[in-house]
């Protein structure tokens, strides 16, 4: 969509009439269809065969939002009305389908952008996959977050016999019957992952590392994110928080004593500045309370059978899960660009991170999820309209120019 080929010459090279948009996950397709109502055709350029490549292959079997669904909503075009308050993973899939569909979205897939420059002399991005190249004035990056996996670095993992792999390989419990897994990490993949594993009769040992505030997902029968929204808007944050942790304190009871501490920043002000999002629980605290659960402090070394504590306990493990969340991959293929830090995130905060320089865009880097990513695809498709002519496109000099140099 929105893009025409001009010149082929040695390469297979493709000029764009609107933006280039990496990534075909949700900040992606929301983008896409901003522009679309704005007039303003644009290409998404997709490393997978999928639409949300890590909704469809990344995540496991029994994931649902976290938020009610009317907090997780692209622009322009809601969940249907019979989804449940908190849509499966396999809803919200298709709701991305159906959201593609509706605004004619067709990404280009299968598409992995190996680098991306701006160059100064003829004032256009130029977007490298492995067989072609891309030029607009304009680039947007989607990809988002949760590109690739982290790898923690732990001692002796190497030497471990039985199996390891990330909560991004991860499906469902029953590969891992009766077994005793270490789910390295206590967020909420490392939390549900924990409830999963019970249900198939296995001894998940979790690892909690750092403090940890873990909310309920419900409070008197309203969505605790729910709660904390409305409330921001009429009271001061250090209030809210204190609100939510007495209510909290007193649904949950008191998460230090099964060695989930909290830390000394509220829940929301600790989101906020550092992006760590509090667990919403749905049914690991009353498996930790009950021992299903079995809390370990952190890991001090892997052995071939099992893990040294740094408590100086020591368990014999079948399986280790890594639930160590995921990071931006911005810096591997974007070239020259200051706008980003070491870990692929703008170093522009919120709410004013969605705008670079020189037609550079970002949706997705909020650390505010879908609402956040909804917020960016609005601004950014609003800007680019405003500089948007319809027959402002490349001509044939152009693009010969441009493989010449």
């Amino acid at each position: 969509m929105g893009s025409s080929k001009l010149h082929q010459n040695d390469a297979n090279c493709v000029w764009v009439d609107g933006p280039i948009i990496v990534g075909a996950g949700p900040s992606g397709l929301a983008t896409s269809a901003c522009l679309t109502q704005q007039g303003v055709p644009s290409l998404i350029l997709e490393k997978s065969d999928c639409l949300a490549s890590l909704w469809q292959l990344r995540t496991y079997d029994r994931l649902r939002l976290h938020l009610p669904k009317q907090f997780c909503e692209l622009p322009l075009l809601g969940f249907p009305h019979n989804f449940p308050k908190y849509p499966t993973k396999h809803q919200f899939i298709s709701y991305l389908e159906s959201y593609a569909g509706h605004f004619s979205i067709q990404p280009r897939f299968n598409q992995a952008v190996q680098s991306a420059d701006y160059d100064h002399i003829l004032g256009f991005w130029r977007v490298k996959t492995q067989d072609s190249e891309y030029i607009s004035r304009w680039l947007i990056t989607a990809t988002g977050e949760n590109a690739e996996p982290v790898i923690p670095d732990i001692p002796g993992i190497n030497k471990f016999n039985g199996s390891v792999v990330h909560t991004s390989s991860y499906k469902s419990g029953s590969e891992f019957k009766n077994q005793r897994v270490l789910v390295i990490g206590c967020g909420n993949s490392g939390m549900e992952v924990s409830l999963d594993l019970c249900r198939y009769n296995a001894i998940p040992h979790m690892v909690v590392r750092n403090t940890v505030h873990v909310l309920p997902r419900e409070m008197f029968g309203f969505s605790t994110f729910g709660i904390a929204m409305a409330l921001i808007k009429w009271f001061p944050l250090w209030l809210v928080d204190k609100f939510l942790l007495l209510v909290a304190n007193f649904i949950l009871g008191n998460t230090d004593q099964v060695g989930l501490r909290r830390p000394k920043t509220g829940p929301i002000e600790l989101k906020n500045v550092t992006g760590k999002t509090p667990v919403l629980d749905v049914g690991a605290l009353s498996q930790i309370k009950s021992g299903e659960i079995k809390v370990m402090e952190g890991v001090k070394e892997i052995t071939g059978n099992g893990a040294k504590f740094m408590d100086g306990q020591e368990k014999e493990i079948d399986s280790i899960i890594l639930a160590t969340g995921y990071k931006s991959n911005v810096p591997t293929w974007l070239k020259g660009c200051d706008f980003f830090n070491k870990d692929g995130m703008p170093k522009t905060p919120f709410p004013n991170g969605w705008k670079a320089e020189k037609g550079l865009y970002t949706v997705g880097f909020t650390r505010r999820g879908l609402l956040g990513t909804a917020s960016d695809a609005v601004k950014i498709a609003r800007d680019i309209a405003r500089q948007w002519r319809p027959n402002d496109s490349c001509s044939n000099s152009h693009v010969i120019l441009l493989k010449e140099t």
